[in-house]
């Protein structure tokens, strides 16, 4: 099946042929642009006068430009942990080093601390009666203490039970905000 050619089509088909006739060729271009190098003796890079002075301008600019590496790790914040042990606190001593030490902590810019508590099982408190079994063990009162301490909540972003291998049930997480971001 033969197809017939409009009139547009061969008009179009004329048009693009003189374009193509305008477009200089590749040897046309002029001398002074363009500079050769030879890279290892093999290879032969064209290199415009205009790409030349853009390179001799950047060489000559002050202006450093930005490491991008050391600028995205500014943003990152390393994990730094430190650990308390409350073990043989009273109640009382506890909350006040608790609180102390999560202060010097955020100051430090410490990310994370593990406070161990211990699981109050040679508590005394067995030996009165009138004592509250949950409530003296340290474990429930620290965290509860804190909690309730409006300027501890402004720097803690939460706290967590601790896993197996920091303390389990006889430790919990807390996690400080960043220092330089609170305000």
């Amino acid at each position: 099946m033969i197809k017939k050619i409009s009139d547009k089509d061969k008009e179009d088909w004329e048009n693009f042929l003189k374009d193509k006739q305008k477009i200089p060729k590749k040897n046309d271009v002029k001398k002074n642009d363009v500079k050769k190098k030879i890279l290892n003796n093999k290879d032969i890079i064209e290199i415009s006068d205009k790409d030349k002075q853009d390179w001799e301008n950047f060489l000559k600019d002050k202006e450093k430009i930005p490491n991008k590496d050391l600028i995205n790790k500014k943003n990152i914040r390393h994990e730094k942990i430190k650990r308390i042990d409350l073990h043989g606190y009273t109640i009382e001593e506890a909350n006040k080093v608790v609180e102390q030490f999560i202060h010097k902590c955020f100051d430090e810019s410490v990310t994370k601390i593990i406070v161990i508590t211990g699981k109050g099982l040679r508590s005394k408190n067995v030996e009165n009666p009138y004592l509250s079994k949950d409530l003296s063990i340290l474990k429930y009162s620290v965290p509860e203490f804190i909690e309730r301490n409006i300027s501890l909540k402004k720097i803690i972003i939460e706290i967590t039970d601790a896993k197996i291998e920091d303390g389990g049930s006889g430790a919990f997480y807390i996690y400080l905000k960043n220092k330089f971001k609170t305000k």
